[in-house]
């Protein structure tokens, strides 16, 4: 067989501030693979069929950071991909797979990457779309699901702030806390959003942080049981006055300061400590081992059977993938940010 065009997306250069598209990133189109003899030493050879676009991959651009990017480096990022060859008897021609991937056409992972990458099988019972499972069946939805469980402890009768409740992350929290009886506030940046998460998801208060006062809207919510904080910023410093005893805060994301140079310092940590709050960040797969398996037996069901909604963004092709970064730092994607290839 001849060769075959394996295009590839790389990061150039690391921003300041925000990424220039120009500068930053590259789309490379030269690059060839022979499928049928490359050699694979043991290990499989994949097609990408669909790749995640997260804030996450911004924090990735920087110097020291958990798994940086090095100036020249593929981007890395979790997908689906399907084994076109494969010289292990742990997945065979056909599979459909999940885990950590580069943004490249055609890759051939060593065996030996296999649990690094977290690559698993999609079994996908349900029948639903392969995509759903790099939103609210992937990352996105075991970020809600194992921060929820393991740091927001959430009791049925409490109440939950959710800032960008309309992101993927978000929108899982909102229904996975209403499902288990809490009291719902969501905060988003667009009154068709504020539509969106009264009237399909299901919270109980949404409102515009662009046109409302958040502080008047958490007053009028009443006292927080738990905040889900995906901004950082004035608004968590904000929800630590709002916290009541023994509340708890789960650190998700700081996207208000994802690019800038200059970051807010919050000044109401003493509520910490009278309060006794719990403020918490995490790392989604520290928590991997301890709520995988239940998480797939749980969320891909509550989808299927109408449980869970969830929106999609998906963009078609691998050159759009700085664009859809972009987009997404920009929080103007509707829906899970998704690239088909």
């Amino acid at each position: 067989m001849a060769p075959v065009p394996n295009p590839c997306y790389r990061f150039l250069s690391r921003p300041v501030g925000f990424p220039d598209l120009a500068k930053d990133f590259q789309y490379e189109t030269s690059r060839e693979l022979d499928l049928d003899s490359v050699e694979l030493h043991g290990s499989f050879l994949t097609q990408t069929r669909f790749l995640s676009i997260d804030p996450y991959m911004r924090g990735r651009m920087e110097p020291g950071t958990f798994m940086e990017w090095t100036p020249g480096q593929i981007w890395e990022g979790f997908g689906i991909c399907e084994v076109i060859r494969s010289e292990t008897a742990e997945f065979q021609p056909g599979d459909k797979l999940y885990g950590y991937l580069f943004f490249e056409r055609y890759h051939a992972y060593a065996i030996q990457e296999a649990q690094p990458r977290m690559f698993r099988r999609l079994e996908n019972s349900e029948g639903l779309p392969l995509s759903v499972y790099l939103g609210v069946c992937g990352l996105p939805g075991k970020t809600a699901f194992y921060g929820l469980k393991a740091i927001g402890a959430p009791k049925e009768g409490e109440s939950i702030f959710v800032t960008t409740a309309a992101g993927v992350v978000g929108m899982t929290v909102c229904q996975l806390a209403k499902a288990w009886g809490l009291k719902v506030l969501g905060s988003t940046g667009s009154d068709e959003k504020v539509k969106f998460l009264t009237q399909e998801v299901g919270v109980d208060r949404a409102f515009n942080y662009k046109t409302a006062s958040t502080a008047e809207e958490v007053r009028k919510f009443g006292g927080l049981d738990i905040y889900w904080d995906n901004v950082g910023g004035e608004v968590l410093d904000l929800a630590l006055i709002s916290m009541k005893q023994k509340g708890r805060i789960v650190i998700c994301g700081h996207i208000s300061e994802y690019n800038d140079e200059s970051r807010y310092g919050i000044k109401n940590t003493w509520e910490m400590v009278y309060k006794d709050i719990k403020m918490q960040g995490f790392y989604v797969f520290t928590y991997e081992e301890q709520y995988a398996d239940e998480f797939y037996s749980t969320v891909p069901k509550m989808v299927a059977d109408g449980k869970i909604k969830y929106t999609e963004d998906i963009t078609v092709g691998l050159e759009n993938a700085g664009e859809v970064l972009l987009k997404v730092l920009n929080g103007k994607n509707v829906g899970k940010a998704i690239l088909h290839i």
